[in-house]
């Protein structure tokens, strides 16, 4: 079973890629056990139906490349060393 913080990690995910088959039935799992991760969840989705209707952000927004997430990555994990 998945922990709280993989959970939070699929339901990001899942905003910007389809999740394989077992990564969906494990994330469907947890949530329908774990309350605080339903919340989180609608959060999200909250936040991104606010951002769209604001202009903000958009549903066909290009998504970043490989490249661009490995940049984000690294300087992510620079940041917290």
């Amino acid at each position: 079973m998945l922990t709280c913080q993989e959970t939070s990690h699929l339901v990001s995910e899942n905003q910007d890629r389809p999740l394989r088959w077992f990564e969906a039935m494990g994330l469907r799992l947890h949530l329908l056990m774990c309350s605080s991760c339903r919340r989180f969840e609608n959060q999200i989705a909250l936040m991104r139906r606010v951002l769209r209707q604001s202009g903000l952000a958009s549903e066909d927004s290009t998504p970043l490349s490989d490249e661009v997430h490995e940049r984000i990555s690294q300087r992510l994990a620079s940041q917290k060393q």
